[in-house]
C-alpha cells in the first residue's frame, strides 16, 4: 500500500455491525498513516454514532490519523449531544 495516499473508506447511511467490524478490520490491517471515512449524508442515529466512535478507537489504538468528512447535520447534532463531535 502506498503510505502517501490516506487510505479511504465510506460509511454507508445505515451501516450494520459487519460493515463497521469490516471497516475496523481494514483499518487495523493498514500500516499507520493517514485515514479518511466518507461519511453517507444520510447517516443518522446512534448506529452511526457507535460505527464512528469504534473506528476513532480502532484508528487510535493502530496509529491512525483519522478524518470524518460528510456528516449530516442531524449526524453532527447527535455527536455534540453525546460528547463525541471530536470525531469530525
Amino acid at each position: 500500500m502506498d503510505t502517501s495516499q490516506p487510505l479511504v473508506m465510506s460509511l454507508p447511511a445505515r451501516p450494520t455491525r459487519e460493515e463497521v467490524a469490516r471497516l475496523c478490520a481494514e483499518l487495523a490491517a493498514a500500516p499507520p498513516g493517514e485515514a479518511r471515512c466518507l461519511v453517507d449524508a444520510g447517516a443518522h442515529g446512534l448506529a452511526a454514532v457507535d460505527a464512528l466512535a469504534r473506528l476513532a478507537l480502532t484508528a487510535r489504538r493502530h496509529g491512525h490519523r483519522l478524518t470524518f468528512q460528510g456528516a449530516g447535520p442531524e449526524l453532527t447534532a447527535l455527536l455534540r449531544l453525546t460528547g463525541l463531535d471530536e470525531v469530525l
